[in-house]
């Protein structure tokens, strides 16, 4: 009978341990999934997202972020860009919302005619390019700018211009690497 419950209590710690391992390939399998579909990687070229995010750094993208609503002003969006017609998606914060109306001088940004409050950067703009008269945004038009305001390709440039929100690949949740710089992106 000993030799019995030896046995039984061998195969118990085997199958629990089985188990284990299972329930662990399973975790893994499971997020490696729903990351795979609900987040995109993309590395950025530039540093016009400088000092948020640096060049060369890959950021994960949350693509369901805006899936019920439209990105907030000042977040951190990436997007591909109607005027270029490239698969590269462009790293961007949201500075203008739907039915605004933007406009850049003496070197700020105003908003329906008010200066903007609470920028992330108040860095003297030096080039205003199309803001500098009166942008008003479409209803499913977003008007963003790169952090590094005085080194950035961003809607103020006819390259780029207004980011149309079918054009919005999601928020850009966290940086992933280099590894010492792991973060997530306000």
């Amino acid at each position: 009978m000993s030799s019995y419950y030896r046995r039984y209590q061998e195969n118990t710690i085997l199958l629990n341990t089985c188990k284990t391992i299972i329930d662990v390939i399973m975790v893994i399998v499971t997020a490696y999934v729903i990351v795979s579909f609900s987040c995109a990687r993309t590395t950025i070229s530039g540093g016009s997202m400088e000092d948020t995010i640096k060049n060369e750094d890959t950021v994960l993208v949350n693509k369901f972020a805006y899936a019920f609503s439209g990105p907030k002003r000042f977040d951190c969006i990436a997007f591909e860009p109607d005027a270029i017609g490239s698969s590269k998606l462009y790293v961007k914060r949201v500075v203008g919302l739907p039915g605004e109306t933007i406009q850049i001088k003496e070197g700020h940004i105003y908003i329906n005619g008010n200066l903007l409050e609470n920028d992330v950067n108040d860095t003297y703009i030096v080039t205003a390019g199309i803001a500098a008269n009166e942008i008003h945004l479409a209803d499913d038009e977003y008007f963003c700018l790169g952090d590094n305001r005085n080194n950035s390709e961003d809607s103020r440039f006819s390259s780029i211009g207004m980011v149309k929100k079918e054009h919005i690949a999601g928020k850009v949740w966290m940086v992933l690497q280099p590894l010492s710089d792991l973060r997530f992106v306000k």
